[in-house]
């Protein structure tokens, strides 16, 4: 299958000036240190790490907005420096800290404005666009001024905006940051459907180890600018993404809890904490029991956190 991206031994060193005594000097910071890599199209793919790993400045790379150090770059076959122009025309981008919709307007301004700069014609447009406002449930607030949405309907007015075109790749940093479980589900379930039903690439960085699991079929993690794992998603999960935390609240309090099975268990009055290693117990199986046992009001099982499951791999390595 032909690559939609194309990296090899890619750098980016930023010079930074500094101070030694009454002298100056440069201080060079190596932020992507000669990463090589390829994502197939239609592939849905995670590049994961910890802060100041390289991923940001991959991205910024990838999509012409900085300039590498050295190394080379294909992204639907066009180089993202000399052919920027023709690029963006190809890939949509959505970081999830800015915004590209326009604040004071309402959504349904911000993608007229934008079928304006892709040169959309009109027919195509119109059909793209209810698509999109179908696929991503806008049509209910398209009207709305973008500053009166919810984080939710921004993020996905923000993501259908991206898709306008009709991106080969889209590139999501952080998407679902700071969205509730039911946002960040409706999100990710839309982004399946895109990718499966028009092929779209989607290349995903983010600090939810959900979004990984749930998004992505393969998963790059990077730390201090180089690889540290590149393989199948699912053969990441089964290795290191098995450690659940569980949060119970009892409808009464009790003074003890043991179970072999779980680790850190921490008994607070009627709530309840503990880690299930679901490679070697089954959840559900736990949780039934505990229900057997105890009168329980609500229920909350959560993924590992990121840092954690980098840490694992760190030292499995």
């Amino acid at each position: 299958m032909p690559s939609a991206v194309r990296v090899r031994d890619l750098s980016k060193i930023f010079e930074v000036p500094v101070k030694k005594g009454n002298k100056s000097a440069v201080s060079k910071i190596v932020a992507v240190a000669g990463i090589s890599f390829d994502v197939k199209e239609g592939e849905v793919l995670g590049f994961i790490g910890p802060n100041g790993a390289g991923k940001s400045t991959t991205i910024k790379m990838l999509t012409g907005i900085l300039i590498p150090t050295s190394g080379s770059i294909k992204v639907a076959g066009f180089d993202p420096q000399s052919e920027r122009s023709k690029l963006v025309m190809q890939i949509g981008t959505v970081f999830g800290q800015r915004s590209q919709l326009v604040y004071n307007l309402p959504v349904n301004d911000s993608f007229d404005l934008f079928s304006k700069l892709y040169e959309l014609e009109s027919a195509r447009y119109i059909k793209r666009r209810d698509y999109l406002f179908d696929a991503f449930a806008i049509n209910e607030y398209a009207n709305q001024p973008v500053r009166k949405l919810s984080l939710g309907q921004r993020m996905r007015a923000e993501v259908a905006l991206a898709l306008l075109h009709e991106p080969k790749i889209v590139f999501l940093d952080e998407p679902t940051i700071g969205l509730d479980i039911v946002a960040k589900q409706a999100l990710r379930d839309t982004l399946l459907k895109l990718n499966k039903e028009q092929g779209t690439t989607i290349f995903l960085t983010s600090h939810d180890i959900g979004d990984i699991e749930m998004l992505t079929q393969r998963t790059i993690v990077v730390n201090h600018g180089q690889i540290v794992v590149d393989e199948d998603t699912l053969k990441l999960k089964n290795r290191y993404m098995q450690v659940k935390s569980v949060h119970l609240s009892l409808k009464e309090k009790i003074k003890e809890f043991t179970d072999p099975r779980l680790m850190a268990i921490k008994l607070s009055g009627k709530e309840l904490h503990f880690k299930v290693d679901t490679k070697k117990h089954a959840i559900n199986e736990i949780i039934k029991d505990i229900l057997n046992r105890y009168q329980v009001e609500d229920i909350d099982i959560a993924n590992p956190e990121l840092e954690d499951v980098i840490r694992e791999i760190y030292q499995m390595q």
